[in-house]
């Protein structure tokens, strides 16, 4: 099939990229010329386990192209999938000027039937306004899908070549036929294609992710409750999550949740919600929950280092998550904000999200090397981020390189005996705190 995608961003780049690895033949639209450039290239533009492998070999073989002419994805496409941007607005809405202003310019440039697919993650009625603003320019035949992605980023090839279920909203025979043509390679071992109505595929993925973002803020406040009761939340955590009703994914606690989605999605949902009349007061308070929760190692970080000025601190980890340079929302950036202006000087280490960081921050930090580099001088180390490398470290390295013998962990990366064994004073989350007789927190 010849498909367009247009955009290339996070979830454009692993769309077209995916759906060129089935055969098809994908061209994808941006209108960064630089960018695209660098694609055609053979640079990708997005850090992706497992996707530049796939990218290099079908921009090889000649089944995925990229330009900045809308008109030449319009022509040569049978189906035209939106990936564009739909950024929160101050009040939480998802802006989309993006998607309908294409939406328009395509409608100018039909000439036939076409399916238009909106991929984006888009309020309830988008559907009905994307074909309007085609409708605008084009009196001819055409369907709107909407097609929501589920994309985990670290694990996106995967979950794409792989899904648990493809949702599709449409209400016409013939775009269903050929969203069942498009997608039938990648449900082969039986996993659903679930066919709907274009607004209750909207609202799945709002919902989907505004539920997994409920599960992470009521392990976080379960883990408050640990801290303050004696409890130890992996405990809690293991005992949870075997009951198959609850399921063991996304009850691991932390520092808060950040990325691209969840804090996006939350927002847009109530909002939505506020315009109807219903007050969603679970994910207002999931949004309070994750606000506070991203403070958390703060007042310990206070209590152990009373004035923070001078104070040197390692930082591991700066992307929101391992296996990505998403440093958007990211818990890293706001801990950054508060040790910076009160003073401290922060050395901070992540295997790929230091770029992105300097592009918006600067020099506020330094950027080591490496994560044992970032450790040179400090009096404690912060971990904001459970990247696999930082799991099982060289700890006498981090003895002899260290001033001080503390460690805040806001990812439980660490087991409570083992670094009580190796002589470190330990703040984490929802557990004991590991404190050295023969040191103060702040030595």
């Amino acid at each position: 099939m010849k498909i367009s995608v247009i955009g290339t961003g996070y979830v454009g780049l692993v769309t077209g990229t995916c759906f060129a690895e089935t055969g098809n033949h994908v061209i994808c639209v941006d209108i960064d010329a630089a960018k695209v450039e660098k694609l055609r290239g053979g640079q990708i533009t997005i850090f992706e386990p497992g996707l530049e492998v796939l990218f290099k070999r079908n921009l090889k073989e000649g089944r995925l192209h990229f330009t900045t002419s809308l008109a030449e994805a319009v022509e040569g496409s049978d189906v035209i999938f939106l990936a564009l941007p739909t950024p929160p607005g101050e009040d939480g809405s998802a802006d989309l000027s993006y998607v309908l202003g294409v939406a328009g310019e395509i409608g100018k440039m039909l000439k036939d039937y076409r399916v238009i697919i909106d991929k984006s993650t888009v309020p309830v009625g988008t559907a009905d306004l994307v074909h309007a603003a085609v409708a605008r320019n084009y009196s001819g035949d055409f369907d709107v899908v909407s097609n929501p992605e589920f994309l985990r980023e670290g694990v996106a090839v995967d979950d794409f070549m792989k899904p648990d279920r493809v949702v599709i909203g449409c209400s016409s025979d013939r775009a269903r036929k050929m969203m069942s043509e498009l997608y039938a390679p990648f449900v082969r071992q039986g996993n659903p294609i679930l066919f709907m109505d274009e607004r209750s595929a909207e609202l799945t993925k709002y919902a989907a992710n505004s539920f997994l973002a409920t599960k992470i803020s009521f392990m976080n406040e379960i883990a408050q409750l640990c801290e303050r009761m004696g409890a130890d939340v992996d405990m809690v955590r293991m005992g949870v999550g075997a009951d198959e009703r609850i399921g063991k994914r996304f009850l691991f606690p932390g520092i808060g949740y950040g990325g691209s989605c969840f804090p996006k999605d939350v927002k847009a949902l109530v909002h939505s919600a506020d315009k109807v009349g219903y007050d969603f007061k679970i994910l207002k308070a999931v949004e309070d929950v994750n606000a506070i929760q991203k403070k958390t190692l703060m007042p310990r970080i206070r209590k152990a280092f009373p004035s923070l000025n001078g104070v040197k601190f390692a930082l591991w980890g700066l992307a929101f998550k391992p296996n990505t340079d998403d440093i958007r929302e990211a818990p890293a950036l706001e801990l950054i904000d508060e040790l910076t202006a009160a003073g401290a000087h922060v050395v901070s280490f992540d295997p790929e999200a230091m770029p992105n960081v300097q592009r918006q921050i600067g020099d506020k930090v330094v950027y080591a090397a490496n994560q044992y580099e970032a450790l040179e001088g400090a009096d404690a180390l912060i971990i904001a981020t459970e990247w696999p490398e930082f799991r099982t470290p060289d700890f006498n390295k981090i003895r002899s390189l260290m001033k001080g013998r503390t460690i805040f962990d806001g990812r439980n990366v660490f087991d409570l005996e083992a670094v009580k064994k190796e002589g470190f004073t330990y703040y984490s989350i929802g557990r004991a705190d590991v404190e050295q007789n023969r040191e103060s927190a702040g030595a």
